[in-house]
């Protein structure tokens, strides 16, 4: 999952991300939950105002 992340950003975005990464160590799942369901209400408003195309709108179910 990682690799495909980092293979669609430009080289210098992803060795940003990967130092920030390694700086911040560990997270609580908890944490890593929340960020992740901001990151859907984020795509999904996104996706409403037409500024984001994905899957769901085919049809496709997300995954959460």
């Amino acid at each position: 999952m990682r690799a495909k992340f980092f293979k669609n950003m430009s080289s210098r975005a992803s060795e940003m991300i990967r130092e920030d990464m390694e700086m911040m160590g560990a997270m609580r799942l908890r944490d890593v939950e929340k960020a992740q369901q901001d990151m859907v209400a984020i795509a999904r408003k996104l996706e409403e105002e037409g500024l984001l195309v994905t899957g769901a709108a085919g049809g496709e179910a997300y995954v959460v």
